[in-house]
């Protein structure tokens, strides 16, 4: 197929002797895998940027609070700080938003994995956040969403997008990856300066272990949703004034791979170590399964 790729060089090449964007590249090649029209792939993005969008709204607007208890109301207060915010009030409303997307999820809300359920909340709190300083329409993220999607495929083939197969760099790491990447793009710059944007996102959490409190995408999922989402932004930036990164893109995805397969099973899901067997967490633990 003309707009296949297994690689991150592969997309470039494809990107430039095409002088397509990813987001294009990302679509074209929907249409030949799927045999779906243009027009329906693009409407069903539409529909995943609504998804997203809604998700944002009632997690900051609505109160959250999960079955447990662990997790609830913790983007309203972030919002509600964000002026005063160390980080600055633009990666406070960002990370909120994140915040608010993962309670949500937590609280079997509607939200569209990107790429999974527990990283739910990196890519929309980039790209809906970064459009009001950007002024990106709806057309914009739509877009943005297809290219992060492709860097998303790259690192499925080659590595994973699963906790329980490669800790949570491969899922909090891949969904800060994808953003970073859409985002670089979207700013309008190169398809190999949004690849060193995701590699760059994709080596700060490189080594994230998956340990659930309970087992559940609660402790400390939800949190790690709003540092993917502030790694991203800050990932996107320093490819926008230049910064490369010395490993490239597709070399980080098979060290992430390879690190997934060092990781003990105990690391990876299943609730056996690291905060899982906290004395608190394994008390939480206790509690909610006695309950």
């Amino acid at each position: 197929m003309k707009y296949s790729f297994s690689s991150g060089e592969e997309l470039i090449r494809l990107c430039d002797e095409e002088k397509l964007t990813i987001a294009e590249v990302m679509i074209r090649h929907e249409m030949e895998t799927s045999e779906r029209s243009r027009d329906d792939l693009v409407n069903e993005m539409f529909e995943n940027l609504m998804t997203m969008q809604q998700a944002i709204h009632i997690g900051l607007e609505e109160d959250q609070e999960t079955m447990t208890g662990l997790a609830g109301n913790n983007a309203e207060k972030l919002l509600a700080y964000a002026e005063k915010a160390n980080m600055g009030y633009d990666m406070a409303r960002i990370c909120a938003a994140a915040l608010a997307v993962a309670e949500v999820n937590a609280s079997m809300g509607k939200i569209v994995a990107a790429p999974t359920a527990g990283s739910s909340g990196v890519i929309p709190a980039v790209l809906v956040m970064c459009s009001e300083k950007r002024s990106f329409t709806d057309r914009d993220l739509v877009n943005g969403l297809f290219a992060s999607g492709a860097i998303g495929i790259i690192i499925a083939k080659n590595a994973s997008i699963s906790g329980a197969e490669g800790g949570c760099q491969a899922e909090i790491g891949t969904a800060s990856a994808m953003a970073a990447g859409a985002l670089t793009e979207l700013c309008g710059a190169s398809p190999r300066a949004a690849l060193t944007a995701a590699a760059m996102a994709l080596k700060n959490i490189l080594g994230l272990v998956c340990d659930p409190v309970a087992g559940l995408v609660e402790c400390p999922c939800i949190k790690r949703n709003a540092m993917g989402a502030a790694n991203a932004v800050l990932c996107a930036d320093m490819a926008l004034a230049g910064v490369t990164s010395i490993i490239p893109f597709d070399e980080v995805v098979n060290a992430m791979r390879s690190v997934g397969r060092m990781m003990s099973v105990d690391l990876r899901e299943t609730a056996k170590g690291g905060l899982a067997v906290s004395p608190t967490g394994l008390a939480i633990a206790k509690r909610i399964h006695d309950e």
